[in-house]
């Protein structure tokens, strides 16, 4: 008897499709409490755990893991489950290189498609970064100005690459941003607004350039703290299968 996808269910008698929400809301949940710190790099995740919090049965929780495993934000690992991923700080480097490398291609890409309505909305998120009240809000907005400017690269699997490595950083960004304080965001401020004028121009080689550069200079300044990474042995993020 051949059986119809319509007619597949979860094991706790859920319909497929309330099942694919459960999962897709796990998933938001459970991404938005790593990105925000409160599940930090190395924390292991237990299943059981998230399934009594989201009033959820195992299926959703795991099938929320796989899919932030695919984002590179979790590892599972068979013999002692899922952990949230962590870099150290040679793999952190690495990818802020891979970065400094396709962000400004996905940049220069975009450029010539965006309209000068989003142009004009990029340079508000740059302002607004300026007068953001706290680290948590300066990652976000930062997070958003910067993949809003290359929402018209045609080049998915780029743009997919680009979202992974931002997951990935999003912690050590946090610390890095702590640890340098307010008074040294100018610089970024300056590099932002720099940005936007080349945006304006439609010099979306001038861009590009100026993007290389920013994400540069933080790299070269991540390498100065070793301290922000971590020295214990914990299972880290898996390596891209060919």
């Amino acid at each position: 008897m051949r059986i119809r996808v319509n007619d597949l269910s979860d094991f706790d008698g859920a319909p497929a499709s309330e099942s694919a929400l459960s999962t897709q809301r796990v998933t938001d949940e459970l991404r938005a409490l790593i990105l925000s710190g409160e599940l930090a790099p190395g924390s292991r995740i237990g299943q059981e755990e998230l399934a009594t919090r989201f009033a959820v049965s195992r299926i959703p929780v795991r099938g929320a893991l796989a899919r932030l495993e695919s984002d590179g934000l979790v590892v599972l690992k068979p013999s002692s489950g899922a952990w949230v991923a962590r870099l150290d700080l040679k793999e952190c480097l690495e990818v802020y290189r891979i970065r400094e490398r396709i962000e400004p291609l996905a940049l220069e890409e975009s450029v010539p498609r965006l309209s000068d309505a989003e142009i004009v909305a990029l340079a508000a998120l740059a302002e607004d970064m300026v007068d953001s009240p706290d680290t948590e809000t300066f990652l976000r907005l930062d997070r958003q100005f910067h993949l809003a400017s290359y929402r018209h690269a045609d080049m998915h699997q780029l743009l997919q690459m680009i979202e992974r490595f931002w997951n990935t950083t999003q912690h050590y960004r946090r610390a890095f941003t702590k640890l340098l304080g307010r008074e040294r965001n100018w610089i970024i401020h300056a590099e932002h607004r720099l940005i936007v004028d080349a945006i304006r121009r439609r010099d979306a080689r001038g861009a590009g350039n100026l993007l290389m550069e920013h994400i540069r200079r933080t790299r070269l300044e991540l390498a100065q703290h070793e301290d922000l990474f971590p020295t214990t042995e914990t299972p880290r993020r898996r390596r891209a299968r060919k």
